[in-house]
């Protein structure tokens, strides 16, 4: 084996098994969702869990709510991808699924499902304006070891 090929393979290899443990974890979780679980609705406060918006996050929803009829949600859905092994994907909905988290804040709903919720748990999400972007992004999450510099994916513990 040439000493290119071995470097390859020594850099690849953490993110293979990083991706396996990932995996494993959401086929575990999904074997979770078959249990019964407790209510979907839950306070800010009520544990350390909650995912939390900031006053920058509740300030932008509240504008989004103000320019149409209806209340829309903020989903907050994890999916496979990104250059970390997971990204995380914002969409504004109108409606509430049965395996799906709420959590309220000033008005304001976030909504994750049940899948998604174990790689937020604890996690904080912020609207940021930036001269390239302004987006919802996750600025804390205890559930990451590392992710990009957007912040917009990651690896999970």
């Amino acid at each position: 084996m040439t000493t290119s090929s071995r470097s390859l393979i020594h850099r690849l290899a953490p993110y293979f098994s990083a991706r396996l443990r990932q995996n494993s974890r959401l086929l575990s979780s999904s074997s979770a969702l078959q249990e019964p679980q407790p209510s979907s609705s839950e306070s800010p406060s009520s544990s350390p869990d909650a995912v939390r918006m900031t006053d920058s996050c509740v300030r932008r929803m509240k504008e989004l709510q103000a320019e149409e009829a209806s209340q829309r949600l903020l989903r907050l859905s994890i999916e496979a991808g990104g250059c970390s092994g997971f990204q995380y994907n914002f969409s504004l909905d109108n409606k509430i699924n049965a395996d799906d988290r709420i959590f309220e804040q000033d008005g304001v709903k976030l909504v994750v499902d049940n899948v998604s919720f174990d790689f937020v748990k604890g996690a904080t999400v912020d609207y940021v304006e930036e001269l390239i972007r302004s987006a919802f992004q996750v600025s804390t999450n205890p559930s990451a070891v590392g992710g990009c510099s957007c912040k917009s994916s990651f690896m999970a513990k």
